[in-house]
């Protein structure tokens, strides 16, 4: 089959495009063909080697953790899903081997769930990881209710814009870090804007001026200290991006793959309460032009890797 993948850490220069083994499928996983594949951080940190004391990796790597497809084969001990189901999945291992980024995965059931029905394969692919990751922090760690005030930073990107409609669908009223020409965006999200930067925590005060009740952080360092002093009274904060938010008294949270939450997620779409932005797709064999694109970090919504290829013949 083909795939993108590397056999060393670098930068998008390492990512190759050609023929790999097609996986195998064990009992209880399924063969997906893959439609979209998102991109995200996590994936060009993982290229350049940051999260090698935690991951280790399989060389060559196939990147990769989002996927929506369509079911190819099921193992045997998956009743869940059958061949033509339609599907999505944050796909990660306990290591970097076999990712999304190629036009078939061996998904282990316990990253699936059924796509949206109405959403593309592009939209729904951006949809597991960040989904995951701002349900997990809002609904599990957070704890965020009805007629709470919410302070999500950089509310027009991946996780940041997801979370922002999970917290409106969640009674909450929510303010969006993010720059001048994306306000409007956070706006048709549901929540109210404010440009990151120098002044930040006057502009939050002046929204808030009892201090926010929870603070979801996706970009680390000074925002983080700005936002420990923005809290309110027994207001909680997470972090996704800096593991020191625990000396401000906050919980730092890597997304777990989970199919309950991953159904919750894919209800919430049939809903209309949660929508994805497509920002831009690629197709696979310039998933290096993705990578540099997202690791500028100024994306709205999501960068989607597509996949064109028939399906292979039953074994």
């Amino acid at each position: 089959m083909k795939a993108i993948s590397y056999a060393e850490y670098g930068g998008p220069e390492v990512l190759t495009y050609g023929e790999v083994d097609e996986p195998r499928v064990g009992p209880d996983s399924v063969l997906v063909r893959v439609r979209a594949a998102a991109v995200n951080p996590v994936d060009w940190k993982c290229r350049e080697g940051y999260l090698d004391p935690v991951l280790q990796a399989v060389f060559p790597v196939v990147p990769g953790w989002d996927v929506s497809g369509e079911v190819v084969r099921t193992g045997g001990a998956v009743p869940e899903f059958a061949p033509g189901d339609e599907v999505i999945g944050y796909v990660r291992e306990d290591f970097l081997s076999r990712g999304t980024f190629a036009e078939y995965v061996a998904a282990p059931v316990r990253a699936l769930a059924r796509k949206p029905r109405n959403l593309s394969f592009e939209e729904a692919a951006g949809i597991p990881l960040a989904g995951l990751t701002a349900y997990q922090v809002l609904h599990h760690i957070l704890g965020v209710g009805r007629g709470e005030t919410v302070l999500v930073h950089a509310a027009a990107g991946g996780v940041g814009s997801l979370a922002v409609q999970i917290a409106v669908h969640l009674g909450a009223r929510v303010i969006g870090t993010a720059s001048e020409r994306n306000h409007d965006f956070v706006r048709s999200l549901g929540g109210e804007p404010v440009t990151y930067g120098e002044g930040l925590a006057e502009r939050v005060r002046g929204l808030a001026p009892e201090g926010v009740d929870a603070v979801f952080d996706t970009v680390g360092g000074d925002a983080l200290k700005v936002s420990a002093n923005l809290l309110a009274p027994e207001g909680r904060l997470a972090s996704v991006a800096d593991a020191d938010v625990v000396s401000y008294g906050g919980r730092y949270h890597f997304v777990r793959p989970d199919p309950q939450d991953l159904t919750r997620l894919t209800e919430l779409a049939e809903q209309g309460a949660l929508r994805v932005h497509v920002s831009e797709t690629f197709p696979l064999e310039r998933a290096a032009d993705a990578h540099r694109l997202n690791q500028e970090g100024r994306t709205r919504g999501k960068i989607v890797v597509t996949v064109a290829q028939e399906a292979p013949e039953e074994t």
